[in-house]
């Protein structure tokens, strides 16, 4: 590895020596046209903005804000920000006044750069309020032809301002990129916030350039490959994979039109390698669920027979066993005629290797993907660690662990069952906080704070978060994800809590997914005015207890885990959201502050003759605007096995 560029900035130049100018380093489509960037434009691109933000005044160890969806013009502003010495902080793009405010102000942002008016508006809010902070750049124009401020400046004007700065300082771009050393600051990226505020996790250039290398060796990846670019910005795992492997192997990116256009655009790229969380997987098996609802009737029955089969052939190659021949023949058949059309739907007919990560995933829901033909793999990292612990490997695939410790890295399991790990990943702290990074990184030894321990295969397997793992009275492990995710295999149910700690049995909340409720209802002319309306039917009730029943049954096969089974639930009245605080922007439940939010509802779960419970709760607009909404919630018991 040392052999390499180990600053992004001189990687980048690097890569505009080694690659033709035919070669894509970037590309975006807009109004439905793909444009296409080489790695001289690339170059070419940052240069002319790093220099325009030298004439403004930007200085080493400057920090910029950056907020917007995908797009070519804030991976340039976040390289060049990088080749001035200076730091980017990346915002997600949904986050509401309050969290922009935190991390604006807590970073000590001089510099942001937003995508368009929306975004624009929003740090506009913050100028006021953060004296510190002394330009906002936009790229999209659009809406913005009337806003006159000395401190708010299009992209394109940066970029004309620094090709004149240039002329008059010629060495100047070069002499910041050779000063600039591996183990420099190259992103502060914020951490979901699952306990409180975000902490903004400090990371090297090394230490990016050195786990990007270890992922694309691990699975043979090369600048042939085509990814899609549409995760937030503010996710390590965007950086990780858009920005720190595309430069460190010279693949090329691609940027979807809109959040709204990805599968489209992805069916036209047809892209080899895909990077995303649970939740994407999940809404994605979501719309297959609900477009085979809508399906003639043999074309459902001829899915559910074949996607039966799937799933033997699946788990016989998991466990490395040989499929019987006549299975093996059926699957052939599934493929030929289900499998593969459905797969080159979704625009994954190339893939080579896809990844999940950022939380666990359910079993039940990753082995459909594989047993469609698609090679996902789970791996597992943090914010804190770049990403980079541990990655399944090919032909190693276990749908309940995440694979071998990744290239580098050791692993160990605490005496209290914590999983800690020394990565080349391991951050070097968390900005002004030194009491966080002292609780977190201990002797090179970082907690993760997940419980978890290594199989006989040597690969590790995450139980939950280690706070959250606790016991039924009875004695019984209580893991809550672990039955969140097997409810969230239901193309029906969005989001779960499960409770039990210190509690006789397992009760849950559970958010429907409306999308699919709803067409459900239509088609059985079930009449709705709501989505609280809705949860309520007492039908949607009767639909959520059939998936609560197999989630039970398979857990009534588990010897350590059958006495968790679900004895009641209710269905929440609105969408868990992370406007409301119940989420993070990442989608991982804070069951902090919903236990606190919602205690009166956890109590009706445990108390056996409540049939009802009054909810009044308030609800948060992106704009800071609240309401407060009443309902009446229904409680159910299940059966269980």
């Amino acid at each position: 590895m040392t052999d390499f560029p180990m600053t992004f900035p001189q990687i980048l130049i690097h890569n505009a020596k080694r690659f033709p100018p035919t070669k894509a380093a970037i590309r975006e489509k807009n109004y439905g046209i793909w444009q296409s960037y080489s790695w001289q434009d690339y170059l070419e691109q940052v240069k002319n903005f790093a220099l325009g933000l030298a004439a403004l005044g930007f200085k080493r160890e400057d920090k910029m804000a950056i907020i917007g969806d995908n797009r070519p013009q804030l991976y340039w502003g976040l390289a060049a920000c990088q080749c001035l010495g200076g730091v980017p902080v990346p915002l997600y793009q949904d986050a509401i006044h309050k969290e922009l405010h935190y991390i604006v102000d807590h970073s000590e942002c001089r510099f942001a750069l937003a995508e368009d008016q929306e975004q624009t508006d929003k740090l506009m809010h913050l100028k006021d309020e953060i004296p510190r902070l002394e330009y906002i750049i936009y790229d999209d124009a659009r809406g913005l032809q009337n806003y006159q401020h000395d401190w708010l400046v299009a992209f394109t004007d940066v970029q004309e301002m620094g090709r004149k700065f240039g002329k008059e300082h010629p060495d100047y771009f070069m002499d910041e990129v050779n000063s600039i050393k591996p183990d420099d600051i190259s992103l502060i990226c914020y951490t979901s916030g699952t306990t409180g505020n975000p902490k903004g996790v400090m990371i090297t250039h090394r230490m990016i350039a050195d786990c990007s290398r270890g992922f694309l060796k691990w699975d043979n990846l090369d600048e042939t490959e085509n990814v899609m670019a549409y995760l937030p910005m503010a996710w390590i795992g965007d950086h990780i994979f858009s920005y720190g492997q595309a430069f460190c192997s010279g693949f090329t990116i691609n940027c979807p039109e809109s959040t709204t256009t990805v599968v489209h655009d992805q069916r036209e790229i047809g892209p080899t390698y895909i990077f995303a969380p649970p939740r994407i997987w999940e809404n994605i098996l979501t719309q297959i669920m609900i477009k085979m609802e809508d399906s003639a009737w043999i074309k459902r029955k001829g899915f559910d027979y074949f996607m039966r089969v799937a799933k033997r052939v699946e788990k016989k190659r998991i466990a490395n066993d040989k499929v019987p021949l006549g299975d093996n023949v059926l699957y052939q058949l599934g493929r030929f005629f289900i499998f593969a059309p459905l797969v080159d739907n979704l625009g994954m007919r190339k893939i080579k290797v896809a990844y999940t990560a950022g939380e666990a995933i359910g079993p039940e829901i990753f082995e459909f993907y594989r047993s469609l033909g698609i090679n996902l793999k789970q791996l597992y990292g943090m914010t804190e660690s770049c990403a980079y612990v541990s990655l399944q490997k090919d032909g190693e695939i276990d749908s309940e662990s995440v694979g071998p410790p990744a290239f580098g890295v050791e692993i160990k399991i605490s005496d209290q069952g914590e999983v800690l790990y020394k990565s080349p990943g391991n951050f070097v702290g968390y900005f002004k906080n030194p009491e966080a990074t002292a609780e977190t990184l201990e002797d090179g030894w970082l907690h993760s704070g997940d419980a978890g321990y290594m199989t006989e295969q040597g690969h590790l397997k995450i139980i939950d978060r280690a706070k959250d793992v606790s016991k039924l009275t009875d004695g019984t492990m209580f893991a809550p994800k672990y039955i969140e995710n097997k409810l969230k295999f239901s193309p029906y149910i969005k989001e779960a809590v499960a409770h039990g700690m210190n509690k006789d049995y397992v009760g849950v909340f559970i958010d429907i997914d409306y999308g699919a409720v709803a067409n459900w209802a239509e088609r059985r002319h079930l009449a709705f005015t709501s989505y609280t309306d809705l949860a309520q039917k007492p039908q949607v009730y009767d639909l959520i207890q059939e998936a609560i029943l197999k989630v039970n049954q398979s857990l009534s096969e588990d010897v350590k885990l059958k006495n968790s089974q679900i004895k009641r639930y209710l269905l929440f009245h609105k969408e868990l959201n992370p406007d409301d605080g119940e989420i993070t922007r990442t989608r991982k439940v804070r069951r902090r502050f919903v236990a606190e939010k919602y205690g009166n509802l956890i109590d009706a779960l445990y108390e056996p003759n409540k049939e009802s419970v009054d909810v009044e709760a308030t609800i948060t607009y992106e704009d800071g605007r609240t309401t407060t909404m009443k309902a009446i919630l229904k409680v159910r018991d299940v059966n269980t096995f």
